[in-house]
């Protein structure tokens, strides 16, 4: 039976590579796992204070339907990080989504129309692209300089459009680890001011950060349409409990978008309510396990970025943020990247995604790999992909 046009253009190449993976695995191969970016599958996990938080809510009867927006004691301590970051919020200027991926689709089918463009940073999270196609939309990617964390401003500039309606900023950045200082920030928000573009900012890793402090685009954010995606799942280890919310600057231009996506929110009903509890307790509660946390993530990212700029034909830059490592293949024997990644699964057993599935522009010729298993793991796995690439 016909299934409609629109979907032909969503992919997710995170997972897209598992089957071929599930397949040797069920010939009793064994898989070494570093496609997907969940900290909890690799021994991370949330603390007791909020995992009580949720055992509570469920046992004392916090099951019912939420309301559409979110508890509004969460919203009041979202808004709070937000506010201590520099974003001009309150609670009302807050929604709780099911995770960032909803949020994201509900603020792209609000505001992309058939032959749109985004401008999105190159390489990108598949999602971004995928929503912007599936709502009629077309992803534009800019350049980024990976290893000084810039974008490219002249490039940026020359992809603008009659029909560009928003740039994405996704700081730091999933697949390279970019993050965005303070000055590239401001100079992202001055175009988007000046083309009068929605900008989208996706900050789910904002406390995973290596080298320097964050920034956020609060900081400079100004009165200008910025629209904030963040959540729990990276920094307070709350994947699969899916919750995140939406942000919005205190912008006269963000009027009409503003009611707009309540009513989307009352569609889908509410997010999960025992995990708002949860989460209101993880903000509220110790934040010493995100300190341990991202201290061990920083070892492992020092041995991977080590490791893989000692191996013959790779290249790596230095992810300042989140948990991704993005090599590039130098003298690729196989035709493409995904060929590469295919052959390193099917002849070392390890699991990695193609860089052009973050983007074919800019994410073509390389690949991805999580950082999150242990030191060992690490070392044996990078054995491995030496022993493939030499």
């Amino acid at each position: 039976m016909k299934v409609s046009k629109k979907v032909a253009g969503v992919e997710y190449a995170i997972r897209d590579v598992v089957s071929a993976a599930k397949k040797l695995e069920n010939q009793g191969r064994k898989i070494e796992y570093l496609n997907i970016g969940d900290p909890v599958q690799y021994g991370f996990q949330p603390p007791e204070n909020v995992k009580n938080a949720f055992i509570k809510a469920i046992q004392s009867g916090e099951n019912y339907y939420a309301p559409s927006e979110g508890l509004p004691e969460l919203k009041e301590a979202i808004a709070r990080k937000e506010h201590n970051k520099g974003l001009s919020v309150t609670g009302e200027d807050i929604l709780v989504t099911n995770g960032i991926s909803e949020g994201l689709d509900m603020v792209i089918s609000s505001i992309v129309e058939e032959g749109d463009e985004v401008l999105l940073p190159g390489p990108y999270y598949p999602p971004y692209a995928s929503y912007v196609k599936l709502h009629g939309g077309k992803p534009v990617e800019f350049a980024v300089d990976m290893n000084k964390s810039t974008p490219d401003i002249d490039d940026i500039r020359s992809k603008i459009t009659p029909n560009t309606v928003a740039i994405c900023l996704i700081s730091p950045n999933n697949p390279t680890g970019v993050v965005f200082n303070e000055k590239a920030l401001k100079q992202l928000v001055d175009i988007a001011n000046e083309n009068n573009l929605y900008i989208i900012c996706d900050e789910i890793y904002d406390q995973i950060v290596f080298d320097e402090k964050f920034v956020g685009i609060g900081k400079v954010a100004g009165d200008s349409p910025v629209i904030l995606l963040n959540g729990f799942s990276k920094v307070h280890l709350m994947t699969g409990w899916r919750i995140g919310y939406i942000g919005f600057n205190n912008s006269s231009k963000l009027e009409q978008i503003r009611e707009i996506l309540p009513k989307l929110a009352r569609v889908r009903i509410c997010s999960n309510l025992p995990v708002q509890h949860a989460a209101i307790e993880s903000l509220n509660g110790p934040q010493d396990y995100i300190i341990d946390y991202v201290s061990e993530l920083k070892k492992r990212r020092d041995l991977v970025v080590k490791r893989l700029n000692s191996i013959s034909g790779l290249s790596c830059s230095n992810p300042k943020g989140a948990f991704y490592a993005f090599p590039k293949i130098e003298h690729n024997r196989y035709d493409s990247d995904k060929e590469y990644v295919m052959e390193l699964l099917n002849k070392k057993g390890v699991l990695t995604v193609h860089g052009s599935g973050f983007g074919t522009q800019y994410g073509s010729g390389h690949f991805r790999l999580v950082f999150l298993p242990n030191l060992q793991t690490l070392d044996s796995v990078l054995d491995k992909i030496e022993e493939f690439s030499s």
